[in-house]
């Protein structure tokens, strides 16, 4: 009797071990159909569209053109172009800041003889913002501070001209106009803003090149470049890379009257208010002032931009 009752609580048992056998073995069927057409179904569906960006049939650089029969020079553009164009938020946002800035760097560019695609090196260093590296290069072309006296700007505690747009553009191009002359192309200077001319120097006379395209660099360097040429490629045609931005989406320039500045400021907070302002704006305005105050010991004039509206209505 015993026996009968184990073997008649058993089947029930069976069966259900049965069943649930099956069934997992048909969702494991199901998920490793899913998985392989690349897609969950219901309400664990991911929708994603992820794609390797298209490569142009041909780009140049400052009028040199990008040799893309090479194989190894179309995987290095691809590189970084496809890491761009899956930075989002990071892409939308220089987009943005482009409408900013980018009319008043190229114009600084133009006046100083320099081909219009070096504003995309200014990119490629600092996103179009007042950033500071983790080897102290500061500002919106990322001189350090020894290399941006070299070059003609003020550095110190309450000044520092790395962080003026035009300042450090003029800055810039006489860097880029003397490696220009050392080398003979603008790819190679635009190689030397990243790693200096003497070390492209060195590797001219090691390797027997005198191109960029064709010689070896650290990663960095080597990457640079396709760097500038990925970022020119995104924000000359954004729509063809998923970019889409209205013109009204773009930042502004900033509207602004000048006043020059040749003694001392004790407190830039009451220089503001004076101007109808606050000291938050006037930072913005004005990235170069890195104090409260301003001693001027030199008595150098200063042209400080002041917003045009002033307050904002409370």
């Amino acid at each position: 009797m015993s026996k009968i009752r184990y073997f008649l609580f058993s089947l029930p048992v069976l069966a259900a071990l049965t069943l649930i056998f099956l069934s997992s073995g048909t969702s494991s069927s199901a998920d490793i159909s899913m998985e392989a057409d690349g897609y969950l179904q219901g309400d664990e569906a991911i929708k994603q569209d992820i794609r390797l960006p298209l490569l142009p049939d041909s780009i140049s650089f400052a009028g040199e053109k990008t040799p893309l029969q090479y194989f190894d020079v179309r995987e290095a553009l691809h590189r970084e172009l496809t890491s761009l164009c899956y930075l989002h938020g990071t892409m939308l946002y220089i987009l943005r800041l482009d409408g900013r800035y980018g009319a008043t760097i190229k114009r600084v560019l133009r006046e100083e003889g320099i081909p219009e695609d070096f504003y995309y090196l200014c990119v490629t260093e600092s996103m179009l913002q007042p950033l500071v590296s983790p080897a102290n290069a500061a500002g919106y072309w990322q001189f350090l501070a020894a290399t941006g006296r070299e070059y003609g700007l003020v550095v110190n505690a309450e000044i520092d001209e790395r962080y003026h747009i035009e300042k450090s553009t003029r800055a810039a191009a006489a860097y880029l106009k003397k490696a220009y002359e050392e080398f003979g192309t603008w790819t190679l200077a635009a190689a030397s803003y990243n790693t200096g001319i003497k070390n492209v120097k060195d590797r001219i006379q090691i390797q027997s090149l005198n191109d960029y395209y064709e010689m070896q660099f650290v990663e960095e360097t080597s990457r640079y470049v396709f760097r500038i040429l990925a970022h020119k490629l995104i924000m000359t045609n954004p729509a063809d890379y998923g970019f889409i931005i209205r013109a009204d989406e773009l930042f502004p320039e900033l509207e602004y009257k000048e006043v020059t500045v040749s003694g001392s400021i004790d407190n830039w907070s009451v220089f503001a208010v004076e101007h109808n302002t606050n000291f938050k704006m006037l930072k913005m305005y004005n990235q170069w002032i890195r104090s409260n105050k301003l001693d001027n010991t030199q008595r150098k004039s200063y042209i400080v931009q002041v917003p045009a509206e002033g307050f904002r209505e409370r």
